[in-house]
């Protein structure tokens, strides 16, 4: 393997960055390129926490003293380290705890599943000063949008509490094909993931699935159109397209859970994305208490489409 070989034992002081972390996921970045394996082998006997042995479930404390013993890492290449350019992409708001940007459509909020590197790599690459950043939830790919950073471990921790607990506010605007009827409709249906034979991931409504809810917000509509505000009360996998498309009333240009016949005339009408966009948030600052609200308005590509769709009534 080719690699950099650590001859000598490498000793770190713990700071906020690493801090209420599991040691193992502190390793497995810190160590990137070492197999989890061989991660999980040094643990059980060379790692030492302040002269002392732990196990993997240690959380690291502030001021810790981490011993990591020699160990060989994976070198990257120039092309692999080289490859993320850096991104600064647009900041709506920002202190020393928190980033909220606004994500365009067709970039990955992060690398995998065939992409390379998203946002958080690349904001990563852009800030090559910043000790902690990581992305506090996700939107898919196709989505625009709020998208939360933590610049803080201790941040981090606390937006995921707030948004576990139900006490943060997200809502989207989406275009769908077909007359939405009601004003107000709360929609609560149990979402299941598989892998579809090629590999990717989706999402259905089964029984076995976990509860769902979002609240849907008449807009304003149109003959064959409708655009509503989705308000998640649960923040699973591709929920507010699934929920959508269960009802027959797919998100305009989805790719996944859309009508694709229909997609190919929207896309020669203008619309080339999917029109699901992260408009809004709400939430207490968890660091600080105070109540934010922080919004994105829709992108030029989509406020266009609605416009064309305002110049064709009669």
């Amino acid at each position: 393997m080719n690699g950099l070989s650590k001859e000598s034992v490498t000793f770190l002081e713990i700071d906020e960055s690493g801090a209420d972390q599991r040691i193992d996921n502190f390793l497995f970045r810190h160590l990137k390129g070492v197999p989890k394996s061989h991660i999980y082998r040094i643990l059980r006997g060379e790692v030492r926490v302040n002269k002392k042995r732990i196990d993997q479930t240690y959380r690291l404390q502030l001021g810790d003293l981490l011993r990591i013993p020699p160990i060989r890492v994976a070198e990257k290449t120039a092309a692999e380290v080289t490859h993320i350019p850096p991104v600064e992409f647009p900041i709506i708001y920002e202190d020393d705890a928190l980033i909220a940007l606004n994500k365009p459509s067709g970039v990955a909020v992060h690398g995998g599943s065939g992409v390379s590197f998203g946002v958080i790599e690349q904001m990563r690459r852009a800030r090559p000063q910043a000790k902690f950043l990581e992305l506090v939830h996700r939107l898919d790919r196709e989505t625009s949008g709020i998208l939360l950073l933590a610049k803080k471990r201790s941040a981090l921790v606390a937006m995921h509490e707030i948004m576990r607990e139900g006490n943060s506010d997200k809502r989207y605007f989406a275009l769908v094909l077909g007359q939405w009827k009601n004003v107000k409709q709360h929609v609560k249906l149990p979402l299941y993931k598989f892998d579809t034979p090629q590999g990717e991931k989706r999402v259905m409504v089964r029984e076995d699935g976990q509860a769902s809810h979002t609240i849907f917000l008449l807009q304003k509509s149109w003959n064959d159109f409708s655009l509503l505000e989705a308000h998640l009360k649960t923040g699973r996998t591709h929920q507010i397209r699934v929920h959508l498309s269960h009802l027959g009333f797919p998100i305009a240009g989805d790719d996944k859970y859309g009508d694709f016949s229909r997609n190919k005339v929207l896309m020669k009408q203008g619309l080339k994305r999917m029109f699901l966009h992260a408009h809004s948030i709400a939430f207490a600052h968890p660091l600080t208490g105070e109540a934010m609200q922080l919004n994105a308005p829709l992108p030029n590509e989509l406020e266009s489409f609605i416009t064309k769709l305002d110049s064709q009534i009669t």
